[in-house]
C-alpha cells in the first residue's frame, strides 16, 4: 500500500487524495460551477500557508475569490450569519470549507443557508424535518480538511452551537452534499503535536463509536475497522514526528474513513462531548479523548465480539476488553491526554444540565447501551 500515491475515490462523494492535491482546487471548483468562491475557515487558520496557497491557486486560474475567517473554534450561529453576509456582499457562487472541524462546519453551514434565507436552526437534524428546498437553493461546496480528525469533509452535516440554548446542534439538508473533497496530507504537516493528538483521537473515537453501534451496517463497519487500523498504527508517529508524511497520510485517510463510518451513528462520548463543548467551549477532540475510557467501560458488556475485532484492528494479541481498554489508556497517556475534565476547564456546576442535554443528543440514541440522565451524570462526575 503506497500511502503517498495519488488516488481518486468516488464514494460517498468525489475525493481527490494525495500529497499536493490542493493544487487542483481551482479546477475542482470550476467543475462544480463556481466562478467566485468564498473560502471559509476558522480564525486560527486565517494566516496559515494553506489559505494563501488556496487563494493563489483560485485567482491564478481566473476565479474571483475572497476569504471569510470569522469562524470560532466551536462555531456559533452568529459566525454563520456573518459568513452569509460576506457571501452575499461578495456576490459569491460557491463555498470552499477549509480547515479543521470548525472551519469545515462553518463553511458547510454557510453553504446551507446563504442562498435561501431559511433560518439556520430550521435545519436541525434532530427535528426530523428538512426545509422543502431544491438543489438550486443550496450553494456548491468543496471541503478541504487540514487536520486528520473530524472526517467532516464528505458529510452534509455541520455542528453549530446555539448560544441562546447552550447546545450544539447538528444542521443539515439531505440535498446538500459536498461536490468534492480534497485530502492533501501535506496540509497537516504543520499541525502542532498536541492538536495532532487531539484531532487524531477524535478520529479514533469516531471509528470506535461507529463500529460499536449495534445496527447491522457491514459497509460502515468495514470502514470503521480499517480506520482504527490506520489511525492506531500512525498516530504516535504523527505526533512524535510531525514531518512524517506517510504517517500524516495514513491519519488523513483513516480520519476520512472514520467520518464516513459514523453515518451509522455515534455514542455517548460524542453526546456528552457536544454538550460539554457547548457549555465550556472545550476542544472537541480533547473532550472526546477524556471521555472515551469511561464510556468504553460503560459499554463493555454489550459489545460482544466487536471488542475482539477492534482489538485485532489495533494489532493486539490479547483481544479481551481489559486488553483493549488498557491499550487505549496507554495510548492516551503516551499522547499526554489529561485524565480529568477539570484539567480541560470543566467545572461541576453544570453537570446535571449537561447530562440532560446529552441524553437528547442524537448520538446518545445510537449508543449500544441505553443510558439514563443519572448514569450520564455519574460518568461525568466520576471523570471530573
Amino acid at each position: 500500500m503506497d500511502l503517498l500515491a495519488p488516488a481518486d475515490w468516488s464514494f460517498p462523494v468525489p475525493i481527490a487524495y494525495g500529497p499536493g492535491r490542493l493544487g487542483e482546487l481551482a479546477s475542482i471548483c470550476a467543475s462544480a460551477g463556481m466562478t467566485n468562491p468564498l473560502v471559509v475557515t476558522d480564525r486560527g487558520s486565517a494566516d496559515l500557508s494553506f489559505i494563501g496557497q488556496s487563494m493563489d491557486g483560485l485567482r491564478g486560474a481566473g476565479l474571483q475569490a475572497d476569504v471569510f475567517a470569522g469562524i470560532s473554534p466551536n462555531p456559533v450561529g452568529a459566525d454563520i450569519s456573518s459568513g452569509c453576509e460576506a457571501f452575499r456582499h461578495g456576490g459569491h457562487d460557491g463555498v470552499v470549507a477549509i480547515g479543521g472541524g470548525s472551519g469545515m462546519d462553518g463553511g458547510k453551514a454557510v453553504s446551507l443557508i446563504a442562498n435561501n434565507g431559511v433560518p439556520l436552526w430550521a435545519f436541525d437534524y434532530d427535528s426530523g424535518n428538512s426545509p422543502d428546498l431544491a438543489p438550486v437553493h443550496l450553494v456548491p461546496l468543496v471541503c478541504v480538511p487540514t487536520t486528520a480528525g473530524t472526517g467532516a469533509e464528505t458529510a452534509s452535516t455541520a455542528m453549530v452551537t446555539d448560544a441562546e440554548r447552550g447546545v450544539k446542534v447538528c444542521v443539515w439538508h439531505p440535498l446538500q452534499r459536498p461536490a468534492a473533497a480534497i485530502l492533501d496530507p501535506k496540509l497537516t504537516l504543520g499541525l502542532p503535536a498536541n492538536l495532532t493528538a487531539w484531532t487524531g483521537i477524535d478520529a479514533l473515537v469516531h471509528a470506535i463509536e461507529a463500529y460499536s453501534v449495534l445496527d447491522f451496517s457491514p459497509l460502515c463497519d468495514g470502514l470503521a475497522l480499517e480506520a482504527i487500523r490506520l489511525i492506531w498504527g500512525a498516530l504516535p508517529t504523527a505526533v512524535e514526528d510531525g514531518a512524517n508524511l506517510e504517517a500524516r497520510s495514513a491519519m488523513l485517510a483513516g480520519s476520512c474513513l472514520a467520518g464516513i463510518s459514523f453515518t451509522k451513528g455515534l455514542g455517548l462520548v460524542h453526546a456528552m462531548s457536544h454538550m460539554v463543548g457547548a457549555v465550556y467551549d472545550t476542544h472537541h477532540g480533547l473532550t472526546n479523548a477524556v471521555l472515551l475510557p469511561p464510556v468504553l467501560e460503560f459499554n463493555k458488556d454489550v459489545l460482544g465480539p466487536k471488542t475482539a475485532l477492534m482489538a485485532q484492528a489495533m494489532g493486539l494479541h490479547d483481544t479481551s476488553h481489559e486488553s483493549l481498554a488498557g491499550a487505549i489508556g496507554s495510548m492516551l497517556s503516551r499522547l499526554d491526554i489529561p485524565k480529568q475534565l477539570r484539567d480541560i476547564g470543566v467545572g461541576g456546576e453544570h453537570l446535571n444540565e449537561i447530562a440532560h442535554k446529552s441524553l437528547a443528543d442524537a448520538a446518545a440514541h445510537t449508543n449500544p447501551r441505553s443510558a439514563s440522565v443519572d448514569e450520564i451524570e455519574a460518568i461525568l462526575t466520576a471523570r471530573l
